[in-house]
């Protein structure tokens, strides 16, 4: 008697086999990332210091505590950021991709700022919040804020307009055209948005901590900038990179759950 396979299960050994193919790719990466490096501060090409000199004052900086203090610092900062800029990015491109009216009325604003880098807003930070964490706070908010309300509003206006129709053909009224069919098919770019939203955030830390910061992995880099202290600035980059990067595989795992029924290449 033959046994043959279900699809379902053929497509899961097969996700599996593709997961493990991309980890184990991931990692040889990484691995001659690091060996590159190693290879080009040892030649003399570059006035770098090596990855031992990285991990040995990172070492250090565990050893008496001081990159605790600088993550968690920075992390609450960029989560608070991102949090509220992201989630009032969503509302507010739902409402200008949903209502034309409101489109007209908000979208001039919106691409207006966005011409504006959040760094550029710093000085008027400085003078209307002061320099305690609002202001660096709010610059974050203002970067995750710009980048995923564009992404959430193309994914409402992306909607294929044949499931509102044949929505609408079956009695569906607005409000659940809206919670039924929009949102749910709007999702992967809100998602994407997110991911952009979380570069953002990350990319303005640094310039946020800027402003009167005692302690954050950029308040750090600047520090070490005034001492020509290339292996704390290095370790505050990596920390920063490594940090981001888990943020950004939360988002996607997230991604992965909420959009199942998404064919992927």
């Amino acid at each position: 008697m033959s046994i043959q396979s279900s699809p379902g299960a053929t497509t899961t050994v097969a996700g599996a086999l593709a997961r493990s193919e991309n980890v184990i790719l991931g990692f040889a990466s990484f691995v001659i990332g690091i060996l590159f490096w190693y290879a080009v501060t040892r030649a003399g090409l570059v006035k770098l210091p090596g990855p031992f000199q990285v991990v040995s004052r990172s070492a250090d900086m565990m050893a008496n505590g001081q990159i605790f203090t600088d993550i968690l610092s920075s992390l609450r900062r960029v989560f608070i950021g991102f949090v509220l800029g992201a989630g009032a990015a969503v509302p507010v491109g739902f409402l200008m991709g949903w209502y034309k009216r409101a489109r007209g009325l908000i979208e001039p604003w919106i691409q207006f700022l966005r011409v504006i880098p959040p760094l550029a807003v710093i000085p008027l930070a400085i003078v209307t919040l002061g320099i305690d964490e609002a202001p660096k706070i709010f610059v974050i908010f203002l970067a995750s804020f710009l980048s995923s309300v564009i992404a959430t509003y193309q994914g409402v206006i992306s909607v294929d307009r044949t499931y509102i129709n044949a929505a609408r053909v079956l009695g569906a009224s607005d409000g659940v055209i809206f919670a039924r069919v929009v949102v749910p098919a709007s999702i992967p770019f809100v998602l994407v948005g997110f991911r952009i939203g979380l570069g953002s955030a990350w990319a303005t830390l640094v310039a946020a901590e800027l402003i009167a910061a005692q302690s954050g992995l950029g308040f750090r880099m600047q520090q070490a900038q005034l001492y020509y202290d290339l292996p704390t600035i290095f370790v505050s980059l990596i920390t920063i990179g490594i940090l981001g990067l888990v943020m950004d595989r939360i988002v996607v795992w997230t991604e992965s759950r909420l959009t199942q029924w998404q064919e992927r290449v």
